[in-house]
C-alpha cells in the first residue's frame, strides 16, 4: 500500500484514527501491543484497519513519550564482557527469542562499561555479566533508585537485585577428572589472568585434579593466552605442535575450547581420537558445532536467565519464583559429546 501524502507533517495518532475511522484510544491500544491482555476488546478486522492506516501514513509511535506515559522503555540492556564468546552469544540468542514476542528490544553493551551507560540510559531491566571492585556499591545504589538488575556473580548477595550464581569450581574439576579417565598428558588452555598460584577457580580445578590423580603438572602444558579467540588458537597450536604434545586439552572457557578444536583440525589431528578437548560453559555454539563440544555447565541456563530477565522487565511474577529479588543457584553438569568421549583406563593415550 502506498503511503498517503501528509505534506511533510509528521503523522500523529489522531491522523491514524481519522484514516482508520476509529478513536485515538483504539489506535493507542492496538499499536501498544496490548491486545489480548484482558483489556477492552478490539476485533481483529479493526486492529488490521488501524495497522494498515498507520503503515499508509508512515506513523511511528513516539517512544520517548510512551516511556514517560507508561514508565517503560520496551528495552533491556545486556552488558557482556566479550561479545565473541559463545557464552555471550548464547545469552543474546536466548534473550532475543523471549523478548521478540513481547515487543522488547535488547540493547547490547560490548565493553562492560555498564555503569557509565546506566547513568544516561533507562531500560526496563539490565543484565550484567561481570562486576568489579567499586561497581558492587554502584549496583546497590542503582537498585535503590529503581533500576531492575539481574547480575551474574558467584559471590554477591541479592541486595535489591537478582543474582545468578553458577559456581564454576566443582564443575571444572569434573571436566578435568573426565579427561583423567583416558589421559595423563593433559594441557590447560586459560587466559593469563586466570592462571598462577592465586589464579581463578577454573585453573585451580585443573591443578588440584592432577595432583589428586598423582599426575605431575607440567609448566609447559599450561597454555596462557591473552583472553581473545585468536590468542587461544595460537596457544593451542603451540601446545599441539610440541614433540610430546598433550593428548587432551582442558580449556577454561568454551570459546577457548572451540579455538583449540580449530587448531587441532588445522594441524590434521582428529578431535575425539588423536586429541580430546573439553570446555567450560555449556554454550549453544559448542553443542551445535561439529565435532560437538564436550563441556561442563548448568542445564538450561540461558533460557532460564532470559525468562527471568523478561519477567523482571515486564513486571510479571512466576508461580515457581519469588517476586522479590533473589539468588538463583545453577548446579553444574558434565556433557560428554564428540570432542572428548568416554574413555577407560585401558584406552589411555599416553
Amino acid at each position: 500500500m502506498a503511503k498517503a501524502s501528509n505534506n511533510g507533517v509528521r503523522p500523529t495518532i489522531r491522523m491514524v484514527a481519522e484514516l482508520a475511522g476509529v478513536s485515538t484510544a483504539t489506535v493507542s491500544y492496538v499499536l501498544s501491543g496490548r491486545r489480548g491482555d484482558g483489556g477492552p476488546g478490539v476485533s481483529d478486522p479493526t486492529a488490521e484497519k488501524v495497522k494498515a492506516a498507520a503503515e499508509r501514513l508512515g506513523y511511528r509511535p513516539n517512544q520517548a513519550a510512551r516511556a514517560i506515559r507508561t514508565g517503560r522503555t520496551n528495552t533491556v540492556i545486556l552488558s557482556l564482557t566479550m561479545l565473541s564468546d559463545p557464552w555471550s552469544l548464547s545469552v543474546i540468542e536466548s534473550v532475543q527469542k523471549v523478548a521478540g514476542p513481547l515487543g522488547i528490544t535488547p540493547m547490547i553493551l560490548g565493553d562492560a562499561d555498564w555503569l557509565k551507560v546506566l547513568g544516561t540510559h533507562n531500560a526496563d531491566a539490565v543484565f550484567v555479566d561481570a562486576v568489579h571492585g567499586e561497581q558492587r556499591d554502584a549496583l546497590r545504589k542503582l537498585a535503590e533508585h529503581g533500576t531492575t538488575l539481574v547480575v551474574f556473580d558467584e559471590t554477591l548477595d541479592a541486595e535489591g537485585f537478582d543474582v545468578i550464581r553458577s559456581i564454576a569450581g566443582p564443575g571444572c574439576r569434573m571436566a578435568v577428572e573426565h579427561l583423567l579417565h583416558g589421559h595423563r598428558r593433559i594441557a590447560c588452555l586459560t587466559p593469563a589472568t586466570a592462571a598462577g598460584t592465586s589464579g581463578g577457580a577454573r585453573y585451580r580445578a585443573y591443578s588440584e585434579a592432577l595432583e589428586h590423580a598423582g599426575v605431575t603438572e607440567r609448566e609447559d602444558y599450561v597454555g596462557l593466552f591473552d583472553g581473545t579467540s585468536a590468542g587461544a588458537y595460537a596457544t593451542a597450536t603451540r601446545l599441539l605442535s610440541m614433540p610430546d604434545r598433550p593428548t587432551a586439552i582442558y580449556a577454561t572457557t568454551d570459546y577457548a575450547a572451540v579455538s583449540a578444536i580449530n587448531a587441532a583440525q588445522r594441524l590434521g589431528l582428529a578431535v575425539g581420537t588423536d586429541v580430546d578437548i573439553i570446555g567450560v560453559g555449556n554454550t549453544v555454539e559448542g553443542e551445535r558445532m561439529s565435532p560437538s563440544l564436550s563441556t561442563v555447565g548448568p542445564v538450561d541456563f540461558f533460557d532460564k536467565l532470559a525468562r527471568l530477565l523478561l519477567r523482571r522487565a515486564t513486571g510479571q511474577s512466576s508461580p515457581d519464583k519469588p517476586t522479590a529479588p533473589a539468588v538463583l543457584d545453577f548446579p553444574w553438569h558434565l556433557f560428554v559429546r564428540e570432542s572428548a568421549p568416554h574413555r577407560s583406563a585401558a584406552t589411555r593415550l599416553y
